[in-house]
């Protein structure tokens, strides 16, 4: 199984609308990521398998600092190593553009994804009350450049 990662484009982005909802997670809606793809400061990529997109992952860059939005695989292909694939595709994209650091936050229930962000030497430096609504807390993790 080769998982390809590309840039994503408009049309990648049409290929998963009717399913972003279902299959993915239902934070990000077509039209944010339509006016995310024009962003310059933002840059988002697709992880393919077979054809099919599986995944999909985007930072938005401020000033030397990037931040990463969301790194979401299909429900029914997590734990192969697709989020692994965009992560370090992000680590890439970001020492490419001679960032000082690649910050994001977490649901803090989300074991698997901390886990992920640890094992690339992201570090725990915060946290953000509430974040997702309904209580739900966000950390801040953070990886520095040197």
């Amino acid at each position: 199984m080769e998982i390809v990662i590309n840039r994503m484009t408009l049309p990648h982005l049409l290929q998963i609308k009717e399913e972003l909802v279902t299959e993915f997670d239902d934070f990000w809606t077509y039209s944010i990521f339509e006016k995310e793809l024009e962003n310059p400061n933002s840059e988002y990529f697709v992880a393919i398998i077979d054809g099919k997109i599986v995944g999909f992952t985007g930072i938005l860059k401020v000033l030397d600092e990037i931040h990463i939005t969301n790194i979401v695989t299909r429900i029914s292909k997590r734990h192969m190593g697709i989020a692994s694939k965009l992560l370090e595709k992000l680590i890439e994209t970001a020492k490419s553009k001679k960032a000082t650091l690649l910050t994001l936050e977490v649901n803090e229930t989300n074991t698997n994804a901390i886990k992920l962000y640890e094992k690339y030497n992201f570090k725990k430096i915060g946290l953000r009350k509430n974040y997702y609504g309904q209580n739900k807390n966000a950390i801040i993790m953070t990886l520095f450049f040197d």
